[in-house]
């Protein structure tokens, strides 16, 4: 018999791997293993690929090792970018997971273009990776007793919470990003949440496999061949290595090598290019969302967005006026904006505005579901309107629109926001007026920050000292 076709056991013991210890209570343990429950596979045998193994699975999860963190790390800035300390960020309720506050920043003013359009893209990309390294490791899934110790129990739970984890958050964002609500529930509260039983799954399995996934790494080289003591055959490079000499790595303590591994219809190289064909086409089809010109035609997969206007009004539209409720009369010549601050209110019309000092800045502008685009703007700053009602050092602002309904029809702005010098009631954009669609008669516009806080729209704006509280 082929040594490869010999029970995992005896395998096992050949290449020197034992066979894990039985913990306490043994009885209990072994009981289970003597009653497997009838599911076709549970042996492992279905499990025929000769490439699954730790090599494998140690590639996939290198790359995941380094781009699950950035993903982490931009989510989490993109939550504090919504100003949580306004408690305008959702969930706002995150008890003891709340992050520490800060200021957002207002320059680079492209800084919420860039962290929520990696958030998204990248975590598009990651999609095949991931589905890669599960497929990987599916052999565990049937590996029976499942644990054999009370240890081994709670590792399997956090692999649950791992791979649960990371599922839900891909799920629950594709369908958020395409305006599916499928699932029934709030997308902003089980997201956040779902991120933080990712992260902690997370930092545990790295920590308990990291030393694992180096030491696979290192047993087969990449690139280059490599002999080993004691052999008079170099040990061909896996990137090197065609279907037809394809071999089973050798059996090892996770299970992952196949008992009886079937013949090879595509080598580790060929695997690895797939998946990574696979991210880069995800790539292609995503990335000109963040992009202005031709390259927008070419985000096939374009979440939102879609809708744009026409002339120097055409770009990216999130929310139509006809979707806001905003009626014509209400934005037509009887249009008022109410400026508040200081025991003092102020009262302008649009040509009021227009007659008032005009600042023009090229901003970007970002939607959190990933697409964004970059316009040039002309408008008040906003500090002049707080100067208007005698509010020279404002603490915060206050903005608030004629959309009557909605989670983000009023915005608080940080006292950096308000007194940037680029920040803006913007009245016009590329030489025009804004469309209805665009916010018209006026609208805020803020570097760096995130589109749905760029009220459309604009009725009231109230400038708070640090002493109104």
């Amino acid at each position: 018999m082929h040594e490869l076709c010999r029970p995992r056991r005896l395998a096992s013991r050949d290449m020197g791997v034992t066979d894990r210890q039985t913990g306490f209570p043994q009885r209990w343990w072994r009981a289970v293993e003597r009653h497997p429950p009838p599911i076709p596979g549970l042996a492992g045998d279905r499990w025929r690929s000769p490439l699954r193994g730790p090599w494998l699975t140690a590639v996939y999860g290198a790359v995941l090792l380094v781009g699950l963190p950035l993903v982490i790390i931009t989510g989490l800035l993109d939550y504090a970018a919504y100003g949580p300390q306004f408690a305008q960020a959702l969930p706002r309720e995150v008890g003891w997971l709340r992050l520490p506050p800060f200021d957002w920043p207002t320059r680079p003013s492209w800084l919420f273009r860039v962290t929520q359009g990696l958030h998204v893209t990248l975590g598009i990309i990651l999609i095949p990776v991931v589905l890669g390294k599960l497929w990987s490791v599916i052999p565990k899934l049937f590996v029976w007793p499942p644990a054999r110790s009370l240890a081994q129990v709670l590792e399997r739970l956090s692999l649950l919470l791992l791979v649960g984890g990371i599922l839900f958050e891909i799920a629950t964002g594709v369908l958020n990003i395409q305006y599916a609500y499928l699932f029934g529930f709030d997308f902003y509260t089980a997201h956040y949440f779902g991120a933080w039983v990712f992260i902690a799954a997370f930092v545990a399995h790295v920590t308990l496999k990291l030393p694992r996934m180096v030491s696979a790494l290192r047993s087969r080289p990449a690139l280059r061949d490599r002999r080993r003591p004691g052999q008079r055959e170099p040990v061909r490079a896996e990137l090197r290595t065609p279907v037809t000499a394809t071999r089973p790595e050798p059996p090892d303590p996770d299970d992952l090598v196949a008992t009886a591994p079937g013949a090879p219809t595509m080598s580790r190289r060929g695997a690895i290019a797939l998946v990574g064909g696979l991210s880069l086409l995800l790539g292609a089809l995503t990335i000109g969302q963040t992009l202005d010109g031709p390259w927008r035609r070419t985000a096939l997969l374009l979440p939102r967005g879609r809708q744009s206007g026409t002339g120097p009004n055409g770009f990216p539209i999130n929310r139509t006026a006809a979707a806001a409720g905003i009626q014509q009369d209400e934005t037509g010549q009887g249009w008022r904006l109410t400026v508040r601050g200081g025991g003092r209110v102020v009262t302008l019309d649009r040509p009021r505005l227009l007659a008032m000092g005009q600042h023009t800045a090229r901003l970007p502008i970002a939607c959190v579901e990933g697409w964004s685009t970059r316009q040039t703007w002309s408008g008040v700053r906003l500090r002049d309107l707080a100067a208007l009602v005698g509010v020279d050092d404002p603490a915060s602002a206050q903005v608030r629109s004629l959309e009557k309904a909605g989670l983000f029809n009023k915005a608080i702005l940080q006292a950096n926001q308000v007194l940037d010098a680029d920040s803006l009631l913007a009245l016009r954009v590329n030489g025009v007026d804004l469309s209805a669609d665009h916010g018209f008669p006026a609208r805020v516009i803020v570097p760096a920050l995130p589109g749905v806080h760029c009220t459309k729209w604009v009725a009231e704006i109230i400038f708070r000292t640090g002493t109104d509280g």
